[in-house]
């Protein structure tokens, strides 16, 4: 480890399977309704680079749907997602305000050996 001017450590990875993990990590998103805060396409990069893959629709294999707070009813996207719930679907439908939250974490460190 190298200290930067600030005091504070700076970690350098030596082996580059070494990565950081994150909720979104290797995960399936899909948007619906307005985001109040950022654009799409900005939520959509921000997600990205957590490690999160977009998608356009809810399928089988969606994690998440982010409901923005600009929505007059549920989505034919959220109708959907409920309805894969219920036939044991593990999709997590969340509110914008706690995406904009996940998307702050800092990134958890996990071994390459796990």
């Amino acid at each position: 480890m190298n200290k930067n001017q600030d005091n504070t450590e700076v970690i350098y990875l030596s082996n580059p399977s070494e990565r950081f993990m994150h909720p979104f990590y290797n995960k399936q998103i899909v948007f619906t309704g307005a985001l109040s805060t950022m654009t799409r396409s900005e939520a959509a990069k921000k997600a990205r680079a957590c490690g999160a893959f977009m998608q356009g629709a809810v399928t089988k294999e969606t994690d998440f749907l982010i409901l923005g707070k600009n929505r007059r009813e549920k989505s034919t996207k959220h109708l959907k997602a409920e309805q894969l719930i219920q036939l044991g679907h593990d999709i997590q439908i969340i509110a914008e305000d706690d995406f904009i939250w996940l998307i702050s974490m800092q990134k958890e460190y996990v071994p390459s050996s796990l």
